[in-house]
């Protein structure tokens, strides 16, 4: 698989060819007649749900490779929304080259409002709700395990989507029965385990650890459950490479990731007029440092996985 090639970084498309639809995080969403939607990746980056001012140079095309790669792979466990045509056959040539190497056009689905999120090991704020109450989302867990341990098997662990610039919400499995009924909330918890520990399984053989993951999920006009959105990006994965984890398990400490670890870090001691960022917007300007290193985090783990 080519790594992305183009040095130009895309923060906002700007498509007149098409209707905008939403603009997300990372994505700029336009409308393909009623039946399709063309998903432009940008090159934006987000943390703390806040979108920051500068792009990563490439992390557009890096999403779409490795979400293509994902949807390749794991097909025969849940169908996608890929429609399998170019997205440049959609907009005007002179409009091309921004959505080449970093759009996918897909079916218009029926969203469903579930965050579909699965977990391996214990980090994040997962990790934090297990030190207060031994359980993550109201699933028990075993007492003694520490911060990065894997757990006896995966969990899922939904949330309830937000609007752009809320905070998901964590919820219980019994609270998703209530919004989309027992069948189609049983059908999602165990479709999403299933990709989870596929995809762990094939990561691991890169040298590269799946520590927890984010699906979407929508229904088509049969009614049938399609994988949609983006799967088992930076952005919506925690990855850690396997040399480094045994160490960062003794130390309890946070394996090095190849997420937006990073920048989050550098975040957390930014300082915005000479106080520490409170995470709202606006956020503070990133240095090139941070830019270039976050930008290399995202292009090896593309090169682990697809290399």
């Amino acid at each position: 698989m080519n790594l992305p090639s183009n040095p130009t970084a895309l923060h906002t498309s700007a498509l007149s060819s098409l209707p905008l639809l939403a603009r997300g995080k990372v994505r700029d969403n336009y409308a393909v007649g009623t039946d399709r939607i063309l998903m432009v990746a940008s090159d934006r980056i987000s943390a703390f749900d806040v979108i920051m001012g500068e792009p990563i140079p490439g992390k557009g095309e890096l999403l779409t490779q490795m979400a293509l790669f994902w949807f390749d792979k794991l097909g025969h466990l849940c169908p996608n929304h890929l429609t399998g045509e170019a997205p440049e056959s959609v907009v005007s040539p002179a409009e091309a080259a921004q959505v080449r190497g970093r759009s996918m056009l897909v079916q218009r689905l029926q969203p469903i409002p579930v965050e579909a999120v699965v977990r391996g090991y214990l980090a994040g704020s997962g990790w934090k709700e297990y030190q207060e109450s031994q359980s993550v989302c109201g699933v028990p867990l075993p007492a003694g395990l520490t911060n990065a341990a894997k757990l006896p098997s995966p969990i899922y662990t939904p949330a309830a989507k937000a609007a752009v610039g809320e905070h998901d919400e964590n919820i219980t499995f019994e609270r998703t029965v209530e919004m989309i009924g027992p069948e189609l909330a049983a059908k999602i918890r165990d479709v999403s385990i299933a990709i989870y520990q596929a995809a762990a399984d094939i990561a691991r053989t890169k040298g590269m650890i799946i520590a927890d993951t984010k699906f979407e999920f929508g229904l088509d006009p049969q009614g049938r459950l399609v994988l949609m959105d983006e799967v088992l990006t930076p952005d919506s994965s925690r990855y850690w490479p396997v040399e480094g984890y045994a160490e960062a398990l003794a130390k309890g400490e946070n394996p090095p990731s190849y997420d937006k670890q990073f920048l989050r870090d550098w975040l957390e001691q930014a300082k915005v007029n000479g106080k520490p960022w409170d995470k709202t917007a606006p956020a503070p300007r990133l240095p090139q440092e941070v830019i270039e290193k976050t930008a290399a985090k995202y292009r090896e783990a593309l090169q682990r996985l697809t290399g």
